[in-house]
Order: C-alpha cells, then sequence, then structure tokens
C-alpha cells in the first residue's frame, strides 16, 4: 500500500529538477500523475512512470496561460477521473543585477513563478470544491524567497510571492478542508547549475558553514516532505512554510 494509492496529482514543471524527483516518489507511492512541462521532457518521464508500472500523462505548455492551467486540471478528470493535489513547482531563471535587468527578464520570472501558481491553483480550487475534494496544494517557492539572493530580485520577489500566495489560500480555503502549503528548499538542480558562478560559489560558501549535511540538496530530500504533505498524514497542516535547506538561514 502507497501513501498516495488512489490520489491524482497534477505537478507542473516536472519533466526535469524538483519536478521530476516529486512525480517519480508519488507515483511510487500510488498516485497517478499529470506530468507537465514545455517540451518533450514531460513525456519522458511519463516513462519512466509508466515503466514502472505507474500511471501518468503529460501536458506540455507554459504555466503563465490560462488555457494550459485548465488544460491540466481537465486533463487530471479525463485521464484519471479525479483531482486530489496541485504541485506547483514550474519554475525559471533569468538572472542579472537590479541595475542591469531587463523588463523582460522580471515579467518572465514573476509570469512562470507567481501568475502560473496563481493560474493552476485557480483552476484546481474550482475543481475541488465543485467536487468536495479536501485537496491538497503545494507550493514550491525557495530559500531566495524568504533570504533574498544576489542577482535575483525576480526570482526572490517571485518565490516571496509565493509565500504570500500560500498563507493567503490557506486562510480562504480552509473552510473547505483544501490544505495550502509551502516548501522552501535548497536544492541543486539543472536550474541552479545555470546560476552565475560567483552566486553559486556564495549559496555553496554558505553553505559549508551552516549546512548540517554540508551539501546542496538533491531532489530526493525534498520528495519526501512533498509525499508527506500530499497523503492522509498531513490532513492537520496547512499555511505552513517548510524549510528544507539542511541549515538555518541559508542564502
Amino acid at each position: 500500500m502507497g501513501k498516495l494509492d488512489g490520489k491524482v496529482a497534477i505537478i507542473t514543471g516536472s519533466g526535469r529538477g524538483l519536478g521530476r524527483g516529486f512525480a517519480l516518489a508519488m507515483a511510487k507511492e500510488g498516485a497517478s500523475i499529470v506530468v507537465n512541462d514545455v517540451d518533450d521532457s514531460a513525456n519522458q518521464v511519463v516513462k519512466e512512470i509508466t515503466s514502472n508500472d505507474g500511471k501518468a500523462t503529460a501536458v506540455i505548455g507554459g504555466v503563465g496561460a490560462k488555457e494550459v492551467a485548465e488544460d491540466l486540471v481537465n486533463t487530471a478528470v479525463k485521464e484519471f477521473g479525479k483531482l486530489d493535489i496541485l504541485v506547483n513547482n514550474a519554475g525559471i531563471i533569468r538572472d542579472a543585477f537590479l541595475h542591469k535587468m531587463e523588463e523582460k527578464q522580471w515579467d518572465d520570472v514573476i509570469t512562470v513563478h507567481l501568475k502560473g501558481a496563481f493560474l493552476n491553483t485557480q483552476a484546481a480550487v474550482r475543481y475541488m470544491k465543485e467536487n468536495k475534494v479536501r485537496g491538497r496544494i503545494i507550493n514550491i517557492t525557495s530559500s531566495a524567497g524568504l533570504y533574498g539572493n544576489i542577482g535575483q530580485a525576480n526570482y526572490s520577489a517571485a518565490k516571496a510571492g509565493l509565500v504570500g500566495l500560500t498563507l493567503s489560500n490557506a486562510k480562504e480555503l480552509v473552510r473547505f478542508g483544501i490544505c495550502v502549503n509551502a516548501i522552501a528548499p535548497a536544492a541543486q538542480t539543472a536550474m541552479t547549475d545555470s546560476m552565475p558562478e560567483q552566486v553559486k560559489e556564495m549559496m555553496y560558501k554558505q553553505l559549508a558553514a551552516t549546512s548540517t549535511i554540508q551539501k546542496m540538496g538533491q531532489p530526493e530530500d525534498v520528495a519526501p516532505i512533498v509525499v508527506f504533505l500530499a497523503s492522509d498524514d498531513g490532513y492537520y497542516i496547512t499555511g505552513q512554510v517548510i524549510c528544507a535547506m539542511g541549515s538555518v538561514g541559508v542564502i
């Protein structure tokens, strides 16, 4: 028996990195997964899941568009009969120092991280309310959203916005039995690998000084927290931001 047997989950940005790790972990625990990304990586994760006797389907598209949010929910219901869990994980970085940052770099990051989470949550909650689903919304924020980061004003602002979205939605939706939480990881993925070297060097130095595990986290370090919050075991937790950084106050 898996912790998520019979559950159906949408995970945005799950073709790679943290999202892929979440998709594989949740499928292993019995959930049916709607994998989402902007390219064929989503189909590759579906193949990984189904080759291990899991259930998954893909929706390819950018989460900043309302039609994609609606397609994700419609696909979950059409393919698997319902929707229980939404993980807002999709993200990009467009790093630049504030005085050099272009308006498009700001807009692109805010659209994917924050507007995308708003649209996906809105579409998912409409279904959950109408069908009296005691659902789970899990937003993936970041240490940058709590402490800021040099060269990442757009990313830090978007991730901080996700914290505010989480807390507000938790208060609104608690009366419907829908739990809304956020996880703030400090994890190494393809996205963090693309950061400027000086930013990565600063992060690694601070981790070495403050981390209990002396390394950047991996997707498998964060996935168990997602599984817990999505499972029946997490029913009593809402409106929380759980730090998964291996340290206190990582920047």
